[in-house]
């Protein structure tokens, strides 16, 4: 039979989960394009001595069942894509996608990862890529003496050169997104995996088809609201400390019988 103390520690466990989600989600309040996580919970499985409707006598039944729960486990960790704050940097490179979609870049295993920081730079060989130099899916190289970089909401590329009178077109930022975007594996770096919970990535232009659109000069913030994650940390803190109280009491009454029965 599972004891209180056995119950005590599952929540213990489950609270020790959630603040290092908390933990995490505190530590990137400030990292571009963050998406907060939160813990789910769930009870685990009920010891039943008596059933609801369970006969009490000849012609009665019992209105409620007899059932102790044997504690609480985490289920999964949840990732909120909630829209971040727009941060206005005035770079030109520096791009957010306002509304659902991600950036897709080419990872170094040759897969594609995707991302929500759009904090790009040019390569030596005037590519854009990402901070840690990944290309993007689809490569963009900016002409050499370019003066001016206009990338258009709809993720049109042009740009301005000495000697021409109108804009050339670079070509076209597209955006990728998903059925399940919580689904989707965050491997570090601000990078994320498809998975078989997110589904396969459906790409296309920014501001169609439900893309969000790309702004340029500017970055996501984190969406993490720091004074939330403060509340849900006291929140947990006390939780925990009830646990820890249950242990010591638990512990307390087995040491009375021991002693005195």
């Amino acid at each position: 039979m599972t004891t209180a103390l056995q119950i005590a520690r599952s929540g213990l466990d489950a609270l020790d989960q959630r603040m290092k989600t908390i933990s995490n989600n505190l530590a990137n309040v400030s990292t571009t394009g963050f998406k907060r996580d939160r813990a789910n919970f769930a009870s685990l499985m009920y010891q039943d001595d008596r059933s609801p409707g369970a006969a009490s006598g000849a012609d009665s039944q019992y209105a409620t069942g007899l059932g102790t729960g044997t504690g609480v486990r985490v289920v999964g960790t949840e990732r909120i894509h909630a829209q971040g704050n727009m941060i206005q940097t005035d770079n030109a490179l520096d791009l957010a996608v306002d509304g659902a979609g991600f950036f897709a870049v080419q990872m170094p295993d040759g897969t594609i990862g995707f991302t929500r920081d759009g904090g790009f730079k040019l390569s030596a060989t005037g590519e854009i890529v990402t901070t840690a130099g990944l290309r993007l899916a689809q490569p963009l190289t900016v002409p050499d003496g370019a003066t001016q970089l206009v990338i258009a909401p709809d993720g049109t590329v042009t740009a301005s050169l000495p000697g021409q009178a109108a804009p050339v077109e670079v070509g076209q930022m597209q955006l990728a997104r998903f059925l399940n975007p919580a689904g989707l594996m965050p491997v570090g770096d601000n990078l994320y995996r498809e998975t078989a919970g997110s589904g396969p990535p459906t790409q296309g232009v920014a501001g169609q088809a439900g893309m969000g659109q790309i702004r340029q000069g500017m970055l996501e913030g984190s969406n993490v609201s720091t004074v939330q994650e403060l509340v849900d940390m006291i929140e947990t803190q006390r939780a925990y400390e009830i646990n820890s109280k249950v242990i010591s009491a638990a512990d307390e009454m087995s040491r009375y019988v021991v002693q005195n029965v």
